[in-house]
């Protein structure tokens, strides 16, 4: 029985040095908190790949409402600038959405339905184990959609009038009743609007 037990053990340890040794070597970083330039950015590991733990960080745009949707996998979040509202329910009412200024965190279970909202713009960091991906509860379609005019009333290049300005619509955003446009002023700033708040300039 010693026998056994000393082979199963130096196995046991073969392996596990032979798998130390294939594993890629994780080194120490020190990611700063700077102005996003892209809708996000990966910070740490890749959220595309099973088991692999993973840092990003996700700009917010003025005006932005996330529409219900969920994760096979649980999600960290934590605000790093601005403030972000968001709710875990499966029934999309904006009036549960609870205000989480920077430093706040959330944790949403998975399989869970959330949504989120960032009136005046937010950055959020959301850490996780993959694979992470989006599941939207009501569909989700963008202006690069085959037949857009079947949901969006305006198109890439439209001139639109808004609360904060005069823009040009750059994309479109829809889920279920959510139904937004990512609008550039003359000014360079992007900021979302909902399709009802907007008009023909």
């Amino acid at each position: 029985m010693k026998r056994i037990s000393i082979v199963v053990v130096a196995s046991f340890i073969l392996l596990s040095s032979m798998a130390a040794q294939q594993a890629p070597r994780r080194e120490a970083r020190l990611v700063p908190l700077t102005p996003l330039t892209k809708d996000f950015e990966v910070v740490f590991g890749d959220p595309d790949i099973a088991g692999e733990p993973f840092v990003m960080r996700i700009r917010e745009l003025p005006g932005t409402v996330i529409p219900p949707h969920s994760h096979l996998v649980d999600e960290h979040i934590t605000v790093l600038e601005g403030t972000f509202f968001f709710a875990v329910s499966d029934k999309f009412d904006r009036s549960l959405l609870k205000e989480l200024k920077a430093g706040g965190y959330a944790f949403a279970p998975k399989g869970s339905t959330m949504f989120g909202a960032s009136p005046e713009g937010a950055v959020v960091q959301v850490h996780g184990v993959g694979p992470f991906h989006s599941h939207w509860r009501d569909g989700f379609k963008t202006l690069d959609h085959p037949d857009p005019q079947q949901t969006f009333k305006y198109r890439k290049g439209d001139t639109v009038m808004t609360s904060r300005g005069m823009g040009t619509v750059r994309q479109g955003y829809a889920s279920g009743a959510v139904i937004q446009y990512e609008i550039e002023r003359p000014d360079g700033m992007l900021f979302m609007a909902d399709e009802a708040k907007i008009r023909r300039k």
